[in-house]
């Protein structure tokens, strides 16, 4: 008999601060005080987010030799080529390599970005076959850790090869010209959050002072690479790499030229897509506006869109692209929202739905939006998901994998036990703790799900299966303001390990109603003092009425409607009370 399908359960769990606040004034609120210490933040000078304070380039390993090899380019006018990555992280990287070696001095600089469903991930041979002309050097962005074949066909063909990556590296390293990547061995740059982009950008200021220290630049003619980080902060925050301090700079820095309007064309059009305002722009419009936009090019169609659109200086051009990739972004919607429900539909049917590694594969699927499907039902069901596509259309032997996993259970790892238990199971794979990506035979299917769902069963326990919602606390009475929504979005930028203040609280259900199909709309009334509070919750709805009195989890958000600015409270999560 079919067992039923598991219960996502969710238990909220408040922060504590780490330290004692001191030294902030009277004018900042004692509740965004109470956030940052429990992020860690306990002064004001941890929360001033200046470009001075950035870490230091020479300390990214790999970096004299990797400078040394661009400045020879630049000088000897070799053709270079900038070998990108077809996500987000991997298109802004590309555009801030291109402008940046431009700005530099480089004055034969291109791009490629290899269609995945014809060259695969990286700098793979079939991607270097496909390059004419021969270009001198390759420098790659996003990608090329794991690239030991395409670097040697690069080899083989005369060509040198810069790896800028910031993903963990495999047990052997492509025997690159030069390397940059924080997450070498032996690397002792203090961060190890950097992205791809954020890479990209740390090799241009070390080449910078290497020119400076050279005399190459006349005076007052020095590039200004700061005009780069809109680009260095949509990628970011879009490939959620954690926001620690040094990349919190880095997004605060880029966010600021956006909301003074001195963004890159591309990056303003898309903004204006997707019905943002420049002028208020915070961390999670990039990720959940900006970021799937570019995203969806390389899913669906092909990422050099998403890279001219931020390569173009001319802001009409720029309006055009970004409207074609929101229209791409909604077709992706569209196919995922499809596939996510199909993938409900076998999770609900399946006989064996206690897996606790869930695989799944359907013929029809994409293989460009599988990610977001395995992501969509590992946030449901609180387990690791892998989703499965066949390669291509052309390709229906093969199948790609896309996984998303949950806290305790380190998703690389477990394909690198599963490949030592398997070996030839798996033809190849890689990635970090939370997300990899993975290819293997159609007929292997059945056997990889059961081998996965195995080394689940070992590494995780009923405690890991319990979701965690972690709040700040209760708000105080009359505390829910506008004035401190607004405090509390001008303290971010809130993103990945640097979390959206949270809070949780007791009310009343005052009144409901369904928005669309799923989401709902509510008044909640604090029975402390009797204030009714206006609230939303995306996908809350699942045909019940909520709970008379219930306990939220809540984010305190601006209502934007109309020019008109209130506060208001987005429902993470209520239960009753």
């Amino acid at each position: 008999m079919a067992r039923e399908r598991p219960v996502k359960r969710v238990s909220l769990r408040r922060r504590e601060a780490v330290g004692v606040p001191t030294g902030w004034g009277a004018d900042v609120h004692p509740v965004v005080q109470q956030v940052f210490a429990a992020r860690g933040v306990l002064s004001p000078s941890d929360a001033e987010y200046r470009l001075a304070r950035l870490l230091s380039p020479q300390q990214l390993g790999g970096v004299d030799r990797a400078v040394a090899l661009l400045s020879e380019a630049i000088r000897d006018n070799w053709s270079i080529l900038i070998a990108g990555d077809y996500d987000c992280d991997g298109a802004t990287g590309t555009a801030v390599a291109v402008r940046g070696l431009r700005m530099l001095g480089a004055r034969n600089v291109d791009y490629v970005v290899p269609n995945r469903f014809v060259h695969g991930y990286g700098l793979s041979p079939a991607l270097v076959e496909s390059l004419e002309p021969t270009p001198q050097l390759i420098v790659t962005v996003d990608n090329g850790v794991a690239s030991i074949a395409g670097v040697a066909a690069a080899h083989a063909r005369g060509t040198r090869v810069i790896v800028t990556d910031h993903h963990l590296p495999g047990e052997q390293l492509p025997a690159a010209d030069a390397m940059v990547n924080p997450n070498l061995g032996g690397d002792t740059f203090p961060s190890k959050a950097l992205a791809g982009v954020g890479v990209m950008f740390y090799l241009l200021l070390a080449l910078r002072a290497s020119l400076r220290e050279q005399g190459v630049f006349a005076a007052g003619s020095e590039p200004d690479l700061s005009v780069l980080l809109d680009l260095v902060a949509v990628g970011t925050v879009a490939d959620l790499v954690p926001l620690d301090y040094n990349n919190r700079v880095l997004v605060e820095a880029g966010m600021r030229r956006v909301r003074s309007g001195r963004g890159h064309a591309g990056v303003m059009a898309l903004v204006e897509a997707s019905q943002r305002s420049a002028a208020t722009l915070c961390a999670s419009d990039l990720g959940y506006a900006i970021g799937p936009r570019l995203n969806a090019a390389g899913r669906l169609e092909d990422m050099r869109i998403g890279v001219e659109c931020l390569l173009t200086d001319d802001p009409m051009q720029a309006r055009r692209y970004a409207e074609l990739l929101s229209s791409i972004n909604q077709e992706r919607r569209e196919l995922q929202a499809a596939m996510v429900a199909e993938a409900e539909v076998m999770v609900s049917r399946a006989a064996d739905i206690d897996a606790v590694g869930v695989a799944l594969f359907e013929p029809s699927w994409h293989a460009g939006v599988v990610g977001l499907v395995a992501s969509k039902l590992k946030e449901r069901l609180h387990r690791p998901v892998i989703a499965f596509a066949p390669a291509s259309e052309d390709q229906p032997e093969e199948l790609r994998g896309s996984a998303r996993s949950i806290a305790g259970f380190h998703i690389r790892d477990a394909l690198v036990m599963i490949d030592a238990r398997h070996p030839g199971l798996i033809a190849r794979f890689g990635g970090h703790a939370m997300a990899a990506g993975l290819s293997l035979k159609t007929e292997d299917y059945p056997r990889f799900a059961a081998a996965f769902d195995a080394i689940a069963r070992e590494w995780l326990d009923e405690d890991h299966l319990q979701a965690v919602q972690n709040t700040d606390g209760e708000l105080p009475p009359g505390a829910a303001t506008l004035e401190l929504a607004r405090q509390l979005r001008a303290a971010g930028p809130w993103g990945q390990a640097f979390p959206e203040p949270v809070f949780d609280n007791l009310f009343e259900c005052a009144s409901w109603r369904v928005m669309g199909e799923r989401h709902l709309r509510l008044s909640l009334r604090d029975p402390r003092d009797g204030s009714v509070h206006d609230a939303v919750m995306f996908n809350g709805y699942e045909g019940a009425p909520p709970p008379v009195m219930l306990r939220a989890a809540y984010e305190l958000v601006i209502n934007d409607w109309q020019g008109r600015e209130s506060a208001r409270l987005l429902l993470r999560y209520m239960e009753p009370a």
